[in-house]
């Protein structure tokens, strides 16, 4: 089925076996433009930009998800169902709230809890624990020591709420060992598990839940860290 509702790309050619996924549509296009060759769009639908290039002359695909799990739910089951993609690694960025969690620094997401009713829909009897595909793990984990960088692995918390009413909420994940938190790779975890596919999550702190801040222009143009550790990545599937 493609074209589909939300990806334009009528060959499933043109998108490449493993995509990039940052949540801004312009973070997309920064990585297109800045780390890829041979740079061809092939989605603008919805404004949510999506370009297939090379890296070191392997071709990957970079996508815009859009912010929350609903939005990164609908683009990556539609990537790994309707185009073939194998691997998806979500790029984006987290609130640190584990003390020992620093701005800028990398967070690679082992695991993604979250209080979301995501899961509902596959009738499990009981809680799925979302987690990433351990080779795209241990190679992301591998990368960022060799490189000498500030990294962490271990749990996230992918929530449905930006502005908690909860004040106390934070401190509850926190105590679970909760190192930061986000909107999105749960979902992109267990689509990837019912679909029998790749995912990982690698994130920059971009603030201190309750504290420092990066500015939206960093945002939305750095964190090169975070995307170089990805696409070397790649180079190893």
């Amino acid at each position: 089925m493609i074209p589909t509702a939300h990806i334009e790309a009528t060959n499933k050619n043109e998108i490449a076996k493993t995509v990039l996924m940052p949540g801004d549509p312009l973070r997309a296009k920064f990585i297109a433009e800045n780390f890829l060759t041979d740079v061809k769009q092939y989605n603008k639908t919805r404004n949510m930009l999506g370009f297939t290039g090379k890296y070191k002359g392997v071709e990957i695909s970079v996508q815009g998800s859009g912010m929350g799990m609903p939005s990164i739910g609908i683009y990556s089951f539609e990537l790994f169902n309707f185009y073939n993609v194998e691997n998806i690694i979500r790029v984006g960025t987290a609130g640190g709230i584990s003390p020992k969690i620093k701005l800028r620094d990398i967070v690679i997401a082992q695991g993604a809890s979250t209080n979301s009713n995501y899961a509902v829909q596959y009738g499990l009897p009981g809680t799925f624990a979302p987690l990433a595909s351990y080779n795209l793990l241990v190679n992301a984990s591998k990368l960022s020591e060799e490189k000498g960088i500030n990294y962490h692995v271990g749990n996230i918390l992918s929530s449905d709420i930006f502005y908690n009413a909860d004040t106390k909420a934070i401190e509850k994940w926190r105590k679970m060992g909760i190192l930061a938190i986000e909107m999105e790779a749960a979902a992109l975890y267990m689509n990837a598990a019912k679909l029998g596919k790749n995912a990982l999550t690698i994130l920059t702190i971009s603030d201190i839940v309750g504290g420092e801040e990066t500015t939206a222009e960093e945002r939305e143009r750095g964190f090169e860290t975070m995307v170089e550790i990805s696409l070397e990545t790649t180079l190893k599937l």
